[in-house]
């Protein structure tokens, strides 16, 4: 814990105010930047001698609708020398660009491609920003909260036209409505079955 205190240190240190927010938990370092100085933190976690943060683990976002800054870039980072991990996440609003990391870790390339197509999460300087997971002429971003679980288009093959074609969605049927009231609980209504155990009139009662 305490490297991890002395990280943090020289992180405020040399970033300062860009240092939003600091938090250690189960031996992990976690830090709020600001989205201003991403590259130049970046290029000093991996080379500085006291970081080397040499080895991108993962990249993925996050989506907070009830925010002003409606989105989070999340960066895992692992120091093998000095046996660190350690996470950063910049808060990015609708429509705002940040910078790529491709060009500290080429392994960000797909990672940044993903938090596009995603939600929309939109990368400065980027060699090749598009969609990796969706296809061609997708709509909307199915990670954000607002976007509809049923999506917006519906895709077959077509025998006659031999070719994959896109529709709006066609619900065979509306949303069901399911009640998981246990009939332990009270139920307020006969469950299947049971009406078989109603007991014939004039039975006594026990």
């Amino acid at each position: 814990m305490a490297d991890l205190n002395t990280l943090e240190d020289n992180l405020r240190s040399e970033f300062g105010p860009a240092v939003i927010a600091a938090q250690q938990m189960l031996g992990e370092l976690t830090l709020i930047v600001s989205p201003d100085v991403l590259s130049r933190l970046m290029v000093f976690l991996r080379d500085n001698p006291k970081c080397r943060f040499t080895t991108l683990i993962d990249i993925c976002g996050a989506d907070y609708p009830s925010r002003a800054e409606r989105f989070e870039v999340v960066y895992h980072l692992l120091s093998m020398h000095l046996n660190h991990r350690l996470r950063i996440k910049v808060r990015v609003g609708e429509g705002q660009v940040i910078d790529s990391v491709v060009p500290v870790w080429p392994a960000a390339n797909w990672y940044e491609r993903e938090a596009f197509d995603m939600y929309g999460i939109e990368f400065r300087n980027h060699p090749d920003l598009r969609r990796i997971l969706t296809d061609y002429g997708f709509t909307g971003h199915p990670l954000r909260k607002d976007f509809p679980l049923t999506g917006y288009v519906e895709v077959r093959y077509d025998e006659e036209q031999k070719r994959v074609v896109y529709e709006p969605v066609k619900l065979t049927q509306e949303f069901r409505k399911f009640d998981f009231m246990s009939p332990w609980e009270g139920a307020q209504y006969v469950l299947p079955g049971d009406e078989k155990a109603a007991k014939p009139a004039g039975a006594a009662k026990p």
